[in-house]
């Protein structure tokens, strides 16, 4: 991983995604199981899942715009985690489905007041080493792995039906650890008139944001179904965390050294990689559940369908947005990707699951070649073709 570099908060910064993450690792794999759990069917556990990914098309948009014109970054957040905190308990009081799509909702709005604008904190603390964003952000994997497998373990013991109390506990932690947080100093900056519609119009972006819908659509099955599908093949929730927790580990290794593949190989390079092998391990998922070598390997290119993407998904917004719309691009990437794809994707995976799951994951490989395809025609120029620019464009634009 390295050692952290002199003058950076390193241990501070990855505290905060070790938390963040931990929620994530303990709700993800165990959500869809809850959701049946209390009587849910497929089609409407994809509702709950598209609801929840409905809300980031619009909540990331809205915190990102009084986050750059009110610099109150901070406040944001903290007041994004304490309020998602008292939503998500209302989770304690009815399980019925339009409760459950009410709470999730009132919970999204405020959750997604979170990531967004801690990246930009975190990437303005790291300043002109903003190349080491990979080792801070490594963090927020390793609590995912011990949350999915401790999870796991305890859910083969207990109830699934306690997931919302774990969740609560982390959700606790989460906002306790905001207090730690420290806004760098940064010079308020007004965008420019326009700037961002024409950002928007720039045929990278807009086909850098295509691909990144297609990408988070494609992971739908995964992120909903994934378990459900382990257990229909007669899966224990112990050996369903630790083969989640293995594609978490590789997603560490690539954020590790992502900087130094950003410089070897360019931004264009890596997103064309990371497509290919998010369409490959649909397909192994798919066609090879009942075979836990070929599963096992599958698990492996998490690090290409989601570490390596997310990595140059960073350094792209990096380079084509400027230090005064950091946020708005980071709201307008979740928007549209984890919004808009992941909602979109839920829908279609609840819906084709009676049918097939397996057909659910051959959509998936087909919407990853079509960002292949958009990335290829359509993301180019210097800016992302160039391999060994990442450190000096990341540095000028800290500047």
């Amino acid at each position: 991983m390295g050692a952290p570099a002199a003058g950076i908060p390193y241990w501070r910064l990855s505290s905060f995604y070790f938390l963040y993450y931990a929620f994530l690792g303990a709700m993800m794999p165990y959500w869809s199981l809850y959701l049946q759990a209390v009587g849910l069917d497929a089609a409407a556990i994809g509702v709950v899942l598209a609801v929840m990914a409905a809300i980031r098309i619009v909540a990331p948009n809205l915190w990102g715009w009084l986050a750059d014109r009110s610099g109150r970054r901070l406040l944001i957040i903290r007041t994004g985690a304490f309020a998602a905190l008292i939503a998500f308990a209302a989770l304690l009081v009815r399980t019925d489905l339009w409760w459950l799509v009410a709470v999730v909702a009132l919970h999204s709005v405020f959750w997604n007041a979170i990531l967004a604008q801690y990246e930009v904190i975190t990437l303005a603390s790291l300043g002109e080493q903003v190349h080491r964003y990979g080792q801070v952000r490594l963090w927020g994997s390793v609590s995912f792995i011990v949350a999915v497998v401790g999870a796991g373990q305890l859910f083969d013991r207990l109830s699934v039906t306690w997931l919302p109390q774990l969740l609560l506990a982390l959700l606790v932690l989460i906002a306790a650890g905001t207090l730690l947080i420290r806004e760098p100093p940064v010079a308020r900056r007004e965008p420019p008139a326009g700037g961002l519609r024409e950002l928007l119009g720039a045929r990278p972006v807009q086909a850098f944001l295509a691909a990144s819908f297609l990408l988070q659509f494609s992971h739908a099955p995964y992120y909903g179904f994934f378990s459900l599908y382990l257990e229909q093949h007669g899966y224990t929730r112990a050996a369903t965390g630790l083969i989640w927790s293995l594609g978490v580990i590789a997603e560490i290794g690539v954020f590790a050294c992502a900087h130094r593949l950003l410089a070897r190989f360019g931004l264009r390079a890596i997103l064309l990689a990371s497509l290919l092998l998010a369409a490959l391990r649909w397909l192994m998922i798919g066609f090879g559940v009942e075979s836990l070598a070929l599963l096992l390997v599958a698990q492996c290119l998490h690090a290409g369908s989601f570490g390596s993407f997310h990595a140059a998904g960073i350094e792209f917004l990096r380079r084509y947005f400027g230090a005064a719309q950091q946020g708005q691009g980071q709201a307008v990437y979740a928007a549209v990707s984890f919004g808009a794809g992941g909602a979109l994707g839920a829908l279609l995976s609840g819906l084709l699951w009676d049918m097939s799951a397996r057909l659910g994951f051959v959509v998936a490989a087909l919407a990853a070649l079509a960002g292949w395809w958009i990335v290829r025609v359509a993301v180019r120029g210097p800016l992302v073709e160039a391999p060994g620019g990442a450190r000096e464009t990341m540095r000028e634009q800290a500047r």
